[in-house]
């Protein structure tokens, strides 16, 4: 089927919106989270700058039509600098009952619900939960309401396609897509070339799904619809120029890890194993081998830390991935790692715990663990990237530390991060500083632990090179000779040096600068990682209102900005939004014994703008 009229006729009456928020949800069989990549992708080649927030179960299909089952994508998009998904929708498109159910409490009063109201049967409305049909019992009368029989109407535009009932139905969701590109100025030709493409293989499933899709957007074109819903133009963001492209936490710390090792001129390794949401990280990878990577997927946490340690042995760069759990198995590779002084980066996409807590909802509790999670005294540097963008610099700047300081580098994302999307503006690699390995080929008086006077760095030797034979491994060395050694007195220097290495970081990273707002004054919003976006929203807004509160945001958590306690000494009080129960307020009270005080969200959500808007007014008042 043809792509006719895939733009929309310029004379229709658009009320304009600065920014809205949408979230599709639906059980886990919609395409919930294709419709909202769909919209996301048509949104960023409008102009419009965006954050988006895919929510899904854990379970592999819960019942259907369970609220256990529903899947949620929630986009925010805007003419305006966009920092987070959106505290509350302004429209909620819900596939099913399950979907309201769990969705509804969200929404303000007066959004926009759009509904399919052919999947409102008694039986799931029953699975649901609902001892009344919501669409009859005054459920929805503070909010302006669709209600659409979308399945009769999607399997009607479909049945000359020649699929079956089964696969026309699950084209309700593209034609409920077409609704909400008309509602909102979209234009379909972007979804329609993807469909061609996606199903080449079967192109009665793409011509349905384009019929779905054409048929939603002249419903919308042609319905009386009702009096207090109208059609909307949400105008394009002043992005810096440049060429951009939608961007994930996965990929973007995927390209910066390739851009990280080329910089550096060394090969990249990864060693996984799989587990949420850490999983992805090794997809990304696994498809950029025509750079070189070699990817492996390992038979357990355990060795896939090892085979990466064994990597960075052989003159590569050894990295591996997991979440909480799997860094817990880690644990002791990793303090293999700093006994043998040599690079290994692991990134850790965190998830809510403990044990396998909930594995596809975010958190960020796995800060004392990158810091202190190891026997003995076993510093490691930490970074932690605060958006799916700056995923891609925190790989190239975790590369450089641990091939310049041969140490391991934890790298802390989240769920939230790595799934999330917004636009991100592609580099010029030219403007980076290269910063090449150097691997020791001279053997004159060579042993494995001397250092570099300036990074106490050991040298770094490629097995095989001539008259270099040596060796390390986890048993204490000796700082003279490298040899194993079991002296209290040699134990005490090595153990020092190498914290001292680490330490020694902090003179080689930026000073702490705020974010947004001044040097000092009555509060300084202290966070790290994705609390990014919410905090520089909440801090932006009451600034407008003329009031001293600034923001301060960690990239580098161990070891911290050398400047860091000055700065935050200049402030009255200093608040830290986290979702965890106080682990960086921590941190920075035994470093600085500042009456820092926290501000801790553990539900598997990140922040809303509003809740650190309440702490800060409450600070304030303090």
């Amino acid at each position: 089927m043809s792509a006719v009229s895939a733009e929309l006729p310029r004379h229709i009456d658009r009320r304009e919106l600065e920014s809205v928020v949408i979230r599709f949800a639906g059980d886990s069989g919609d395409g919930v989270q294709i419709t909202g990549s769909q919209f996301t992708d048509t949104t960023a080649l409008a102009g419009n700058d965006l954050a988006t927030f895919p929510d899904f179960p854990a379970e592999i299909r819960a019942p259907a039509g369970t609220t256990f089952g529903v899947s949620a994508f929630q986009i925010n998009f805007g003419a305006r600098s966009i920092a987070t998904a959106g505290d509350a929708p302004d429209v909620l498109v819900a596939f099913n009952p399950a979907a309201l159910k769990v969705n509804l409490s969200d929404i303000h009063p007066g959004g926009l619900i759009v509904l399919d109201t052919g999947t409102f049967s008694a039986r799931n409305l029953e699975k649901a939960g609902y001892a009344t049909n919501p669409l009859e019992d005054g459920t929805l009368t503070k909010y302006r309401t669709l209600k659409i029989d979308i399945s009769k109407l999607t399997l009607e535009a479909v049945k000359e396609m020649g699929v079956s009932s089964k696969e026309g139905l699950r084209c309700k969701n593209f034609w409920t897509l077409g609704l909400v590109y008309w509602l909102y100025g979209r234009s379909r030709q972007s979804t329609i070339d993807w469909l061609q493409r996606r199903f080449a293989s079967r192109p009665e499933i793409a011509n349905a799904n384009i019929a779905a899709l054409n048929a939603g957007h002249a419903f919308a074109e042609t319905a009386e619809m009702p009096g207090e819903i109208s059609s909307y133009v949400v105008p394009p963001a002043p992005l810096e120029p440049g060429v951009y492209r939608n961007i994930t936490g996965t990929d973007a710390m995927a390209w910066g890890l390739l851009a990280g090792t080329q910089l550096a001129g060394i090969k990249l390794v990864f060693c996984s194993y799989p587990i949420t949401p850490a999983s992805s990280l090794l997809h990304a990878l696994a498809n950029l081998k025509q750079y070189d990577i070699v990817t492996f997927q390992a038979e357990d946490e355990i060795a896939a830390a090892c085979s990466a340690i064994g990597a960075s042995y052989g003159g590569a760069l050894g990295i591996t991935s997991s979440s909480g759990p799997g860094v817990a198995l880690k644990g002791e590779a990793i303090g293999l790692a700093i006994s043998t002084e040599l690079p290994l980066i692991v990134v850790n996409a965190q998830r809510a715990g403990p044990s396998t807590g909930m594995p596809t909802k975010t958190e960020q509790s796995d800060l004392y663990q990158a810091v202190f999670g190891r026997n003995a005294d076993s510093p490691v540097a930490v970074l932690a990237a605060r958006s799916p963008a700056d995923c891609f610099e925190v790989g190239i700047e975790a590369v450089r530390i641990a091939t310049k300081y041969m140490t391991p580098v934890i790298v802390l994302t989240d769920g939230y991060i790595v799934n999330a999307a917004e636009p991100w503006r592609i580099p010029d690699m030219g403007a980076y500083e290269p910063f090449p390995v150097q691997f020791r080929t001279d053997p004159e008086g060579f042993h494995p632990f001397l250092r570099d006077p300036e990074t106490l760095a050991r040298p770094w030797v490629k097995p095989g090179t001539p008259e270099m034979m040596h060796r390390i491994g986890g048993i204490e060395k000796s700082f003279s000779s490298g040899h194993i050694s079991y002296d209290p007195e040699n134990h005490q220097k090595m153990t020092d040096v190498r914290a001292a290495k680490i330490d020694g970081i902090a003179n080689d990273i930026p000073l702490q600068t705020v974010e947004d707002g001044t040097e000092g004054g009555a509060l300084a919003v202290v966070g790290w990682g994705s609390t990014y976006g919410p905090i520089s929203r909440a801090v932006g807004n009451l600034r407008a209102e003329g009031e001293d509160v600034s923001h301060v945001h960690l990239r580098h958590i161990w070891p911290l900005p050398r400047n860091l306690g000055d700065l935050l000494g200049k402030f009255d009080r200093v608040l830290v939004p986290e979702m965890n129960s106080g682990q960086l307020v921590t941190l920075l009270r035994a470093q600085y014994l500042l009456p820092a005080e926290g501000l801790n969200q553990i539900s598997g959500k990140p922040f809303k703008i509003s809740t650190i808007e309440a702490a800060i007014r409450e600070q304030l008042e303090k």
